[in-house]
């Protein structure tokens, strides 16, 4: 399997987040994607390559254009102010507040954002754009023929929304791909999210929209983050009524339980009539991970690449979550093993 992966990331990487009360090294940094290209590379997966170059055009298909602008020129504004270190929130827009973007940068970093952990540096929207480009390059490639491609995206994308960043995630490379299916004349897109955290940008994206099906595997959102959406009466509005599922599940789930919540999703995406699927590449389902509940084993991600090839779909794989421990890699690839293999 074709590997798409720029070295661009690594010049995303915060000072720290707020966590608890406190401000401790990031879960997110740039050892994620190496533990992921090691493990890709051990195990022969396939050819590396670089993707092509980042189509702002196509962000703007699923995102604001005032808040790629933001993302742009973020860093800019902040570093000529009198702020220094990263560009992180410290006020929202609350309710019964006025929703307008402010002039000065701390506001307008507080109106973009959606949660205090993540952070802008002076690297954050060259690595975005790399890892948005690396969704496309792989849409692309699918589109030219190939069965599946593994976009290794670093910074993540499915906690951003239409105008928000936060969990991470500054563009949503799996909706900017699912875009770019449809724009290339597929009638219906999946996108099957089985990152241990709810996608809530690409829920936000495609909410109202009946082309793109949606589907979710998640922690309980009244335990986990992002805690506000992710609920299972959240079944899409208007022409999207139907096309979201998600599928919260409590604190210890293991493969029994989160295999039912696959199969169904899997089920329903073969129902659905997708011409193409991109799956959210998350592996923080796994029982070690440092910010997730529930009890995978790295064994469990083989099988569930493997139900995954049974869909028989053109399949893009954008990484998502799954944190800076050894197993990300081998888990990551333990997926697109399986599917290989399926």
């Amino acid at each position: 399997m074709l590997t798409i992966y720029s070295d661009d990331h690594r010049g995303h990487v915060m000072k720290g987040e707020l966590s608890g009360g406190r401000f401790v090294p990031p879960f997110e940094k740039p050892e994620r994607a190496d533990l992921v290209l090691a493990r890709v590379r051990e195990m022969d997966l396939g050819p590396v390559e670089p993707p092509g170059p980042f189509d702002r055009a196509a962000a703007l298909r699923v995102h604001d254009e005032g808040f790629v602008r933001f993302l742009e020129t973020c860093w800019d504004e902040w570093s000529v102010s009198v702020h220094q270190g990263d560009a992180m929130a410290s006020m929202w827009p609350a309710r019964r507040m006025r929703h307008i973007v402010p002039d000065e940068i701390e506001a307008k970093v507080g109106y973009y954002a959606s949660t205090a952990e993540s952070s802008l540096v002076a690297g954050t929207w060259k690595a975005a754009m790399a890892s948005a480009a690396c969704a496309l390059t792989g849409q692309r490639r699918i589109a030219a023929g190939e069965r599946a491609v593994f976009a290794l995206c670093r910074p993540p994308g499915h906690h951003a929304a239409i105008d928000m960043f936060g969990g991470y995630c500054f563009l949503n490379n799996a909706a900017i791909a699912a875009q770019a299916f449809l724009d290339d004349g597929a009638d219906r897109v999946a996108i099957l999210d089985i990152d241990f955290h709810h996608g809530n940008g690409t829920q936000d994206i495609f909410y109202r929209r009946g082309d793109v099906l949606f589907a979710s595997l998640h922690g309980e959102p009244r335990h986990a983050f992002p805690h506000y959406l992710g609920y299972a009466d959240e079944t899409g509005e208007g022409e999207g009524e139907g096309c979201n599922l998600n599928y919260p599940m409590a604190r210890g789930t293991a493969w029994a339980s989160w295999s039912e919540s696959l199969e169904d999703a899997c089920r329903q995406i073969a129902a659905f009539g997708v011409e193409a699927l991109v799956v959210s590449l998350g592996v923080d389902a796994f029982k070690d991970d440092p910010i997730s509940f529930f009890r995978l084993e790295s064994e469990d991600f083989t099988r569930c690449g493997a139900r995954i090839a049974k869909l028989a779909l053109p399949t893009l794989f954008a990484l998502e979550g799954g944190y800076a421990i050894d197993a990300i890699g081998v888990n990551a690839v333990n997926v697109l093993t399986g599917y290989e293999a399926g």
